[in-house]
């Protein structure tokens, strides 16, 4: 084992961290599609809109520097959206989004969820390839949800 290797820690949204959040998800939504009003909503104020509504916001840290982020978005007392994920573009490639998908996946199953759904695109092929990876199937999109998604994918726990 290397003592020297950097470990990719998790930790909670605390209002400290609260523009962490919006960094991160601005960054990529920018760089593939657009930020979309309800993306500015949640975003503007997340302990309103994600953790008061019963959701929760988790942060990787990689040298100490917070350079991911997931949410768990409440949709009703069975079900959570795995979303406002991101990684930010010069830590890819390092495990970070495994680490996070593992964690929210253990934190809903500790909660009882049965059942995570998440959105996305197509065209995000890396990322489609990792929620399958971790037991994500394709389900019905029903439209209006995201404009950017044409998947939406399941999980039961």
């Amino acid at each position: 084992m290397n003592i020297n290797c950097p470990v990719i820690e998790i930790v909670n949204y605390t209002e400290a961290t609260k523009a962490h959040v919006k960094t991160l998800n601005y960054e990529w939504l920018e760089k593939y599609f657009v930020v979309e009003p309800n993306d500015v909503i949640q975003l503007a104020d997340p302990q309103r809109e994600i953790i008061e509504k019963g959701g929760h916001i988790y942060y990787a840290k990689y040298n100490d520097v917070i350079v991911g982020t997931a949410s768990l978005l409440k949709v009703d007392d069975h079900i959570y959206e795995l979303g406002k994920m991101a990684v930010s573009e010069n830590a890819q490639g390092l495990g970070i989004g495994k680490v996070l998908i593992e964690h929210c996946i253990t934190m809903a199953r500790q909660m009882g969820v049965f059942s995570l759904v998440l959105y996305s695109n197509t065209k995000l092929k890396p990322a489609i390839h990792l929620y399958e990876k971790y037991g994500f199937t394709e389900i019905e999109l029903e439209p209006g949800h995201y404009g950017r998604a044409n998947i939406k994918m399941q999980k039961m726990l």
